[in-house]
């Protein structure tokens, strides 16, 4: 440790210094960032009484009920849109990264003319808004009997997964050493042996923090699911609440608030297991 980060860690070590610098700043940043979350849990077990009355406290609940979550689960089509939620962001997923691998790992190994352009080109591909796209797309989507199937989306989506994918696994497949890749080449391992044996092992985190941004992707996406699907039993969570939880000038709130609590729940649950593979496959880091 250096005189500077000794200088600074004695900075911290009084109380008041300690509480303006940190613990004041995180509680302000972790409210901001949790409040949503209490507002959604608390409207989704309000009563419709409570939830339509001014008088009390609008940030206490006094009587907690789940009929909302009764409503949402038994008497609308959500636990189909959450099935096919998950179908479509996964088979999305998985589509896209194993085209993306395949992508990362061509551009940044195998060096041929041009590796760079095509890089950069990809990446610029991902900065096009998909609501540019989805109008050609609807297009094929009719043309090919896609329409309102499960399939619209999930060969569509990777149209918005790939680039980002090969973009942040290409930086990844950067900081692996050829050195290893040389040595495998001498012994007589072909490119996929490699890339199997040597390159994937390695990029586990890359490969996990590029399948979490792709399935948030995916299951947040609200254009391509609006656009491509029709049936109520074969939308996903995003468009299945709005659309069918509002009717005309009449908002659902509680269901509507149980219906983003429920949703956003699963996307949290993979953030949290793989926090750790996240962080560092977004700083391209090897793990030994």
């Amino acid at each position: 440790m250096n005189q500077d980060d000794q200088a600074g860690m004695a900075y911290l070590q009084t109380i008041p210094r300690l509480w303006v610098t940190v613990y004041i700043p995180l509680g302000i940043f972790l409210f901001v960032l949790l409040f949503p979350f209490y507002w959604m849990a608390a409207t989704a077990i309000k009563p419709n009484a409570e939830l339509l009355s001014h008088a009390g406290n609008p940030f206490w609940v006094t009587a907690p009920t789940l009929e909302h979550f009764k409503h949402l689960l038994l008497e609308t089509p959500y636990p189909d849109w959450m099935l096919n939620t998950v179908l479509v962001s996964t088979a999305a997923t998985f589509t896209s990264l194993f085209a993306a691998v395949l992508a990362a790992y061509a551009i940044e190994r195998l060096r041929f003319q041009g590796a760079r352009q095509v890089g950069l080109c990809i990446f610029l591909a991902y900065l096009i808004p998909p609501s540019i796209l989805f109008i050609p797309l609807a297009a094929i989507v009719f043309q090919l009997g896609l329409f309102d199937t499960r399939w619209a989306l999930i060969l569509t989506y990777p149209t918005f997964l790939i680039p980002f994918c090969t973009w942040l696994l290409m930086g990844y497949f950067r900081s692996i050493p050829f050195e290893l890749e040389e040595c495998a080449l001498i012994d007589g391992a072909t490119r996929l042996q490699i890339l199997v044996r040597i390159i994937l092992p390695l990029s586990v985190p890359g490969l996990i923090s590029a399948g979490i941004f792709a399935f948030t992707l995916s299951w947040n996406e609200f254009i391509y699911a609006l656009t491509f699907i029709s049936s109520s039993e074969v939308k996903t969570v995003p468009v299945g609440v709005v659309t069918e939880l509002v009717e005309g000038d009449v908002y659902h709130w509680g269901a509507l608030m149980a219906g983003a609590l429920l949703g956003s729940l699963p996307v949290a649950v993979v953030y949290s297991f793989f926090v750790e593979y996240y962080v560092s496959g977004m700083t391209g880091a090897i793990k030994e």
